[in-house]
């Protein structure tokens, strides 16, 4: 019996891991669906706005990061998560099936 992080079975990263490539494509799904809801447009406003403010040439990258990430993480529309756990769950039960085969 193989052994995943000291357990009998894969963690979701593992899993995404495993099967090549498809981390990628994940990534660049989530991408795509970000930037067709307006996500990456305001995320992109806000910093800028926060640059205006602070000034542009004393705003540092730390700044924006701390400034972004909450807002950032909590306007991630609720079809947009729901799309990518859909996605981590199919490929989840298709490792489990295909584990189970050999």
């Amino acid at each position: 019996m193989q052994k995943w992080s000291g357990q009998s079975t894969p963690s979701l990263q593992e899993i995404v891991d495993l099967k090549s490539g498809e981390k990628e494509r994940l990534k660049e799904l989530l991408v795509e669906r970000l930037v067709e809801c307006g996500w990456k447009d305001e995320m992109k406003a806000i910093c800028r706005e926060f640059a205006r403010k602070k000034g542009r040439d004393t705003v540092t990258v730390h700044e924006l990061v701390k400034v972004i990430t909450p807002k950032g993480k909590a306007s991630v529309p609720d079809s947009v998560k729901a799309e990518m756990r859909e996605k981590h769950t199919h490929n989840f039960i298709l490792w489990s099936w295909r584990s189970t085969l050999g």
